[in-house]
C-alpha cells in the first residue's frame, strides 16, 4: 500500500505542476486586439469539434461498455470507462490551453525568441504533466481498489480506443484544412502561410489544435498506458508471489515524473536563440536524471533481481533516444536530408517527392535496428539476471516512456508555436516577430517528429508484451510457419497497417477536395476578401472540416475493432497469433516511414520559406508546398495512428480471448 500512496502522490504532483504552469501562461499578457481575435475563433472551432467527437466516442463507449460488461465482467467494464475518460480529459486540458496560449507566445514573440520561447514550451508541459498524471492515478486507483492487473487493462483498452479515434480523427480534420489553404492560398494566389485572408486558415489552425495536442496527447497516453499495464500483468502472472514486479512500472513512472520536472529546467535558449537545442537538452537531462532514479526504484521495490529488471529498463530508454534523434536527423531544418530535398525543389515537385519518400525509407533502419537491440538487449539482459525475457521486454517499453512527461510536453509546443505565427500574421506585426515565430515553429515539427518516433518504437515494444499476455491466456507457445492458419494470419495482419492508411488518406483527399472547392468559390464569388476589405467566411470551411472527419472515423474504427475478432472467430487462436505478428511488422515500419518522409517534406518548405531557392512564392517554393501536401497525411494522419491501431487490435486480441477460445468456428 505504501508503494501505491508514492504513484498516487506523484501523479498529483504532476497534475498539480500542470495547473500551476496553466496560471502562470494564462497571466502572460497579450495586448493585440486581433491577435485575441483570430486566437478566439481558433479556440470556438477547437471546442466545438471536440465537443461533437467526444459526444459521438461517448455513444461508442456506452455499446463497447455493454458488450465487456456482458462478456468480461462490471471491473473491466468500469475500468473501460475511466480510461477512456481520463485519456479525453488529458487531451481537453491540453487543446484548452493551447489554444489560449497562442496569442500570448506571438506577443512574446515581440520582444526576442528568449522570451516566447518559454511561454509555448511550458503551455504544452501543461498537456505533458496532465497526460502522466492522470494516467498513473487511473492505474493506481484501480489496482489498489481491484488488485487485479487484468482489470486495469481495461483501463488500456478504453484510453487506446479514445487514442485511435482521436488520432485519426484529429489528423483527418487538420490535413482537410491545411492542404486545402496551402493548394489554394500559396500555390493558386501566393499568399502566406496563415494569411487572413484565406478561408481555411482558422480551421488549419484550429485542427493543429486537435489532431497534434488533443489527438496527440491521447495518443501518448494510450502508449504509456500500454506499456505499464503490460509489465503489470506479466509481472502478476510470472511472480505472483513477489507484488514488486506489478509495482515496479508505476513507481517507474513516479521517477519518470520527477525526472521530466527537473529536466524542464534545462530546457532554456541561453544566448543560442536555438529552441531546437533546448529541447533536445531538455530531453537529454530528463534522461540522464531518469537513469539514475531508476536505479533507486529497482533497489527500493523490493525485487528479487534488481539488476535483472534495471538494465532492460535502461535499454528501453537509450532506444527511445536513438529512435528520437534518427527523427531529428531526417526532420531537422538545419541537417542535410531536409536541406537537400529542398535543393530538389528547384527541379519541380516529382524528384523533391521522390527524394523525401527515399529518405524516409533511409529513416526506418537506423530506428529498426534500435527497437531490435533494445529488445535482444532487454531480453538477454533480463535472462542472464534470472528473470523471463518477455518482461524484460516490457520493462524496456516503460524506460522508453517512462519520460513521457518531457516528451508530451515538446510535442504540444509545436502546434502551439504554429498558431503563434498565425497570431502575429493576424495582428500584422512586423517581419522579425514572424520571424521568431517561424523558427519556434521550425524547432516544433521537429519536436512533433521526436515524439512520433518514441510513439512508435515503445509502441513496438509494448505491443509484444501484449502479444505475450495473449499468447498465455489462449495457451499459445510459439507460432509453426508450417501451420496455414498461422500464414493465413500473418498475412492478413500485414495488411492491415497499409489498409488503415490508404482509408485515413484517402478520407483526407475527400475532404480536401471538398475544401479546395469552396476556399476557390469564396475568392471567386467574394473579390473584397483578397482586397482585404471583405473577411472570408471561416465558418464553413470548418464545418467541412468537422463533417468530414467525423464521418470518416467510422470505418478506420470499425477495421481495428472488428477485424482481429471476427479473425479469431473464424479462424481460431493460432490464426490470430499470426495476424497480430503481421500487423505488428508492417505497422511499425510503415508508421516510422511515414511520419519521418513527412515532417522531412514540412521543413523542406519552411526551408525554401526561410529564403533558400528564391524563397516565397518561388516555383521552387510551389514545389515544396506540393511535397508538403504529400507529406501531411503521411506525418499527421496515417503515420502516428498506426502505433495505436496495432495496439488496439492487440488488447482488443487480449480482452476478448477468453471469448475467441471459446466460440472460434475453426481451429487451423
Amino acid at each position: 500500500m505504501v508503494w501505491e500512496l508514492v504513484a498516487l502522490l506523484a501523479g498529483a504532483i504532476s497534475i498539480g505542476l500542470a495547473a500551476y504552469l496553466y496560471r502562470w501562461v494564462m497571466a502572460q499578457p497579450n495586448d493585440n486586439p486581433q491577435m485575441k481575435e483570430f486566437s478566439e475563433a481558433i479556440q470556438v472551432g477547437a471546442a466545438a469539434y471536440l465537443r461533437r467527437l467526444y459526444q459521438a466516442l461517448a455513444g461508442l463507449a456506452a455499446v463497447l461498455f455493454i458488450i465487456v460488461l456482458i462478456v468480461i465482467g462490471w471491473q473491466s467494464a468500469v475500468a473501460f470507462l475511466a480510461g477512456a475518460l481520463c485519456s479525453g480529459i488529458a487531451g481537453y486540458f491540453g487543446m484548452y490551453v493551447a489554444t489560449r496560449a497562442n496569442a500570448r507566445v506571438a506577443w512574446a514573440a515581440r520582444t526576442g525568441l528568449e522570451k516566447a520561447f518559454p511561454v509555448g514550451f511550458f503551455a504544452g508541459a501543461v498537456m505533458g504533466m496532465s497526460v502522466v498524471g492522470l494516467a498513473l492515478i487511473g492505474m493506481t486507483v484501480l489496482l489498489m481498489i481491484f488488485g487485479d492487473p487484468e482489470v486495469v487493462l481495461g483501463f488500456s483498452f478504453g484510453a487506446s480506443l479514445m487514442a485511435l479515434l482521436a488520432k485519426a480523427g484529429g489528423g483527418i480534420y487538420t490535413k482537410t484544412a491545411d492542404i486545402g489553404a496551402d493548394l489554394v492560398g500559396k500555390v493558386e494566389f501566393d499568399l502566406a502561410e496563415d494569411d487572413p485572408r484565406n478561408p481555411a486558415v482558422i480551421a488549419d489552425n484550429v485542427g493543429d489544435n486537435v489532431g497534434d495536442v488533443a489527438g496527440m496527447g491521447a495518443d501518448i497516453f494510450d502508449s504509456y498506458v500500454a506499456s505499464v499495464v503490460a509489465v503489470m500483468i506479466l509481472g502478476y502472472a510470472l511472480y505472483r508471489d513477489n507484488p514488486a514486479y506489478v509495482l515496479y512500472p508505476l513507481l517507474l513512472s513516479a521517477a519518470g515524473i520527477l525526472a521530466s520536472m527537473i529536466g524542464m529546467l534545462f530546457v532554456r535558449t541561453g544566448g543560442s536563440n536555438d529552441p531546437g537545442r533546448a529541447l533536445n537538452t531538455g530531453t537529454l537531462a530528463t534522461t540522464g536524471i531518469f537513469a539514475i532514479l531508476a536505479l533507486g526504484v529497482v533497489y527500493a521495490v523490493g525485487v528479487d533481481q534488481p539488476m535483472g529488471i534495471y538494465w532492460p529498463t535502461i535499454a528501453g530508454l537509450l532506444a527511445g533516444i536513438v529512435i528520437g534523434f534518427t527523427s531529428d536527423r531526417f526532420t531537422d531544418i538545419d541537417q542535410n536530408a531536409v536541406q537537400s530535398t529542398a535543393n530538389a525543389a528547384n527541379t519541380g515537385p516529382a524528384i523533391l517527392i521522390l527524394d523525401g519518400f527515399s529518405y524516409g525509407l533511409v529513416s526506418i533502419v537506423p530506428s529498426i535496428v534500435g527497437i531490435v537491440i533494445a529488445m535482444v538487449a532487454a531480453w538477454f539482459l533480463a535472462e542472464q539476471n534470472g528473470l523471463a525475457g518477455t518482461y524484460g521486454v516490457s520493462v524496456a517499453a516503460v524506460g522508453m516512456l517512462a519520460i513521457t512527461g518531457m516528451i508530451v510536453s515538446s510535442d504540444a509546443y509545436g502546434p502551439i508555436v504554429d498558431n503563434a505565427k498565425g497570431c502575429a500574421e493576424a495582428g500584422h506585426e512586423d517581419e522579425e516577430t514572424i520571424r521568431v515565430c517561424d523558427r519556434l515553429d521550425a524547432a516544433g515539427n521537429t519536436a512533433k517528429a521526436i515524439t512520433k518516433g518514441f510513439a512508435i518504437g515503445a509502441a513496438a515494444l509494448t505491443v509484444l508484451a501484449l502479444f505475450s499476455a495473449y499468447a498465455e491466456t489462449v495457451g499459445l507457445t510459439a507460432l509453426d510457419l508450417l501451420n496455414p492458419g498461422i500464414i493465413v494470419g500473418l498475412f492478413l495482419g500485414s495488411m492491415m497497417p497499409p489498409l488503415f492508411s490508404a482509408m485515413t488518406m484517402l478520407s483526407v483527399s475527400r475532404n480536401a477536395f471538398k475544401m479546395v472547392e469552396e476556399i476557390r468559390r469564396q475568392f471567386r464569388e467574394i473579390p473584397g476578401i483578397l482586397e482585404g476589405t471583405v473577411p472570408p467566411d471561416s465558418t464553413l470551411c470548418v464545418d467541412i472540416a468537422t463533417q468530414g472527419a467525423l464521418r470518416e472515423l467510422v470505418g478506420p474504427g470499425v477495421l481495428a475493432l472488428v477485424v482481429p475478432i471476427a479473425v479469431g472467430l473464424v479462424l481460431g487462436t493460432h490464426a490470430l497469433g499470426g495476424f497480430l505478428a503481421g500487423s505488428i511488422v508492417t505497422g511499425i515500419i510503415f508508421a516510422l516511414f511515414m511520419a519521418n518522409a513527412g515532417g522531412l517534406w514540412d521543413n523542406a518548405k519552411k526551408f525554401i520559406e526561410d529564403g533558400a531557392h528564391g524563397g516565397p512564392g518561388s516555383e521552387a517554393h510551389k514545389a515544396a508546398v506540393v511535397g508538403d501536401t504529400v507529406g501531411d497525411p503521411f506525418k499527421d494522419t496515417a503515420g502516428p495512428s498506426l502505433n495505436t491501431l496495432i495496439t488496439v487490435m492487440s488488447l482488443v486480441a487480449t480482452v476478448f480471448a477468453p471469448l475467441i477460445a471459446r466460440f472460434a468456428l475453426f481451429a487451423l
